[in-house]
């Protein structure tokens, strides 16, 4: 049998989590022995399409047998997919749901299959989470990426279902990466009614964009600065060299880890093509709190004792 060749579709080349999500897929792809080639959609639905559809349509180079994409824009490109499967192609849509998918694999034989984590429960995490930081509740500066993303809403629906009533939202958007986090901030404290505001947390739903609110309030005068710099802030993803190197370094005070999917996808797919078999049509990785929930709540009557005030 002729190596292997995959191509793995991720959203952008600089989040934290993409880097990730290509280097757990290279790991995996070098012990099963076959080739992957990577491609970055620049958060670009559409660029992300066109790439995938040259890649399927070529008639200079070898098709690859096998297609992961995280999608970069609002659907998880079922034309792409249905073009894919037709011409022989495995299909894994990663780190979201796709209607699609299950229709397709009653038609079609090649593996067609989704590896994601509950994104409502990342959010039900964090909604844990600031109850155990928040007895007293209070206002949360919670940072979303972008009001397209399915995983955002998710996350934000999770984390309105566990949230103690007594915490209330004000929602900024971000775009997944430190930067805008950190503009949308900045931005927000530029508005008179910030100065007078008492935020009890920023909760942001990765963790790059968490450190990019935290870079913005470093930025305050200093008089500002403590102040902003006392809260918790709650991140997402928690990989081992960001997100949980950052809360160690206390950074950040918590994060939910939510393993990559592409290096669990890409053994799967493998599997399936040597077996000639179709592998479940869900599998959910592992979503945790980092630390743990009840650790949390110990830190925070560990400060609540301490200033009874």
């Amino acid at each position: 049998m002729e190596k292997l060749r995959f191509l793995l579709s991720v959203t952008n080349d600089d989040n934290d989590y993409q880097i990730e999500q290509a280097a757990v897929a290279c790991a995996a792809a070098e012990k099963a022995g076959i080739d992957l080639e990577i491609v970055s959609a620049g958060d670009n639905g559409i660029v992300q399409s066109q790439q995938i559809l040259t890649r399927i349509q070529s008639s200079s180079e070898p098709r690859p047998n096998a297609i992961l994409l995280e999608p970069a824009g609002s659907t998880a490109l079922p034309q792409v997919a249905r073009a894919a499967v037709e011409a022989g192609i495995g299909w894994a849509v990663l780190s979201r749901e796709a209607d699609y998918v299950a229709e397709m694999r009653t038609t079609y034989r090649v593996p067609i299959f989704i590896v994601t984590p509950d994104h409502k429960e990342i959010g039900r995490i964090q909604g844990r989470q600031l109850s155990a930081l928040l007895p007293r509740g209070g206002l949360v500066l919670n940072i979303q990426g972008p009001s397209q993303s399915m995983a955002a809403q998710q996350r934000h629906e999770g984390l309105l279902e566990t949230k103690p009533k007594n915490v209330e939202l004000r929602i900024l958007k971000g775009h997944w990466s430190e930067s805008s986090a950190h503009k949308a901030v900045s931005a927000w404290l530029r508005l008179s009614t910030s100065r007078e505001t008492r935020i009890a947390a920023v909760c942001a739903q990765d963790d790059s964009m968490a450190l990019g609110a935290r870079k913005a309030f470093e930025e305050c005068p200093a008089e500002e600065r403590e102040r902003w710099l006392q809260v918790p802030f709650l991140g997402c993803d928690g990989l081992p060299k960001t997100g949980q190197e950052w809360v160690r370094r206390k950074l950040l005070t918590t994060t939910v880890f939510s393993e990559p999917t592409a290096g669990r996808a890409t053994e799967i797919m493998v599997q399936a093509i040597m077996s000639g078999t179709q592998p479940a049509l869900r599998t959910l990785v592992v979503t945790e709190s980092i630390p743990a929930v009840e650790e949390l709540a110990a830190q925070a009557a560990r400060r609540q004792a301490a200033s009874p005030d």
